[in-house]
């Protein structure tokens, strides 16, 4: 099974080209989008998706603030759900704090998309994992 995403990008195009990669690898279904902090927070903790995703990608730098108020507040989300930041500015810095925060890594948008994929692969397979777990 795909993990269910939820993708915070503001760069349609990034986001656009980003999705189809995810699509084809198999791992990930992006079931919503946002570009605004707001739309995040609302996608991951109140809307439908709330309890139901697996992982969101989070940029750091939205239309309307910064996606460091989505990871915070989304500290107490479900121990299953992952949060990867991807931004421009992966200093060791900022990647510490994202981590502090609830990111569980963080990628840079002009270096480390491929790495991106790969643990999203590496992720879906650990979850497929865990739920076969639930059924002995």
């Amino acid at each position: 099974m795909p993990l269910i995403t939820i993708f915070v990008e503001d760069s349609r195009a990034l986001r656009d080209a980003l999705i189809t990669v995810l699509h084809t690898s198999k791992s990930v279904r992006v079931a919503e989008v946002a570009e605004t902090c707001a739309e995040a927070l609302a996608l991951a903790l109140v809307a439908r998706y709330g309890e139901k995703w697996d992982l969101m990608i989070l940029d750091l730098f939205l239309h309307d603030g910064t996606g460091l108020n989505v990871l915070q507040a989304c500290r107490d989300r479900l121990p299953h759900q992952r949060i990867v930041v991807l931004t421009n500015m992966a200093t060791s810095q900022l990647r510490r704090h994202c981590l502090e925060l609830g990111a569980v890594e963080v990628f840079d948008k002009s270096r480390e998309l491929n790495k991106l994929v790969e643990r999203c692969n590496s992720y879906q397979t650990s979850m497929t994992v865990l739920s076969q777990a639930d059924y002995f």
